[in-house]
């Protein structure tokens, strides 16, 4: 805070960028307006917008513990842009496109990885000694890059050299405009901005880095994959003539494991009992059904039970503790529904990889005999 008022002070800048966007910037001043409970419920991305407030939460922490509250340099910059009648240039990515390409980009591996290392660091932040003066030097922030870089390639592409690369491209453009710019962005994207800005050059196109991220739908695609794997065991079972009763009982344990899966998990997020039985009562079908979750069903039962009202968005961003987050009804609507639809996709995993053990029959021979029965039974419809 104080090299950024001292730098505007000294260099008098026709604008000062920030490392914001509108969202942000909004947020900062006070001036955003919260989204309503049903917009939230509606958008149903629940593990990104929870993976989002514990990163915010973890950030905020750290601040308290150094007294500093995350993003001052920024608010400074801002204060002292205002106060001398300059110009102000947002200049960062709309954030909420940063996320979604950030957890589009991330393999089922690195969220899984990335979901792990989140639940440690809210055990383990109190525990960890931070040296302010330590962390700013740049050896060390080259080292942190570097370990997120192993950690998740994808997502350092995502969070880092993206926005390195946007953020070179609207510096580039207020050059154009201003003959002398001061740029206050975070230390971890000097080098890559500073990089471009040598060589613009090397710059990728804007318009592919401004929009959301093209993939493929790999949960609509493992969800049809899963229908079809299902239907082709009932058929198997079916003609294979192992008899009705084996068939009931794979139909019974499919019920069975995905229910007790989702709803253990909604109680695990202290999701109400009501929460948790709903998500027993549609965790069989949905799991068969690519286009809906359990979680969606077992997060409008708790919204209902709960009540979350548009104050709690920021109840949760001043939260001082996780306990005390857990304590805020949207948050652990959101909780409820992304922990139920794990449960249900472990429910999944598991019912596949131990429903021939359970069933006590031979996976091969039951394939083997089912199929070809079934082929002799559609050929025979033609001949």
């Amino acid at each position: 805070m104080e090299e950024v008022r001292e730098a505007i002070g000294e260099w008098n800048p026709d604008v000062v960028a920030v490392e914001l966007d509108q969202a942000r910037y909004a947020g900062l001043k006070k001036q955003a307006a919260d989204p309503s409970v049903t917009q939230v419920l509606e958008a149903r991305n629940f593990t990104q917008l929870l993976v989002q407030w514990i990163l915010s939460y973890l950030q905020r922490r750290i601040g308290m513990d150094l007294g500093v509250e995350p993003g001052a340099e920024m608010k400074a910059a801002i204060e002292e842009a205002e106060q001398r009648g300059l110009g102000i240039g947002l200049i960062d990515r709309d954030i909420r496109i940063t996320l979604r390409r950030f957890w589009k980009s991330l393999s089922l591996f690195e969220k899984g990885k990335m979901v792990y290392a989140l639940a440690v660091s809210i055990t383990s932040i109190d525990d960890e000694e931070i040296d302010v003066e330590e962390l700013k030097k740049q050896d060390m922030i080259n080292l942190a890059m570097e370990e997120f870089r192993k950690f998740s390639p994808n997502g350092a592409r995502a969070l880092i050299d993206e926005r390195d690369a946007f953020l070179a491209h609207q510096i580039l453009r207020l050059s154009e405009r201003y003959s002398r710019v001061l740029v206050v962005i975070g230390a971890g994207h000097v080098q890559g901005v500073q990089r471009y800005l040598d060589a613009p050059q090397d710059l990728p196109p804007l318009e592919p880095l401004s929009a959301d991220k093209k993939s493929l739908p790999w949960g609509t695609i493992f969800g049809v994959a899963v229908t079809g794997l299902f239907v082709l065991l009932l058929l198997a079972i079916v003609f294979s003539g192992v008899g009705l009763e084996v068939l009931a009982w794979a139909l019974v344990y499919w019920v069975l494991i995905h229910g007790v899966l989702t709803a253990a998990f909604t109680l695990a997020a202290r999701g109400h009992p009501l929460s948790a039985l709903t998500g027993f009562a549609v965790s069989w079908f949905t799991a068969l059904n690519p286009l809906i979750a359990a979680g969606w069903f077992s997060a409008i039962v708790e919204a209902k039970i709960r009540k979350p009202s548009p104050s709690d968005f920021r109840k949760i961003f001043e939260a001082e503790s996780f306990s005390g987050m857990m304590e805020v009804p949207l948050f652990r609507v959101v909780l409820v529904a992304a922990l139920a639809n794990v449960g249900s996709t472990i429910g999944t995993v598991v019912y596949f990889l131990f429903i021939f053990p359970i069933l006590g029959i031979d996976p091969g021979a039951l394939i083997s005999v089912g199929l070809g029965n079934m082929w002799q039974a559609f050929t025979g419809l033609f001949s």
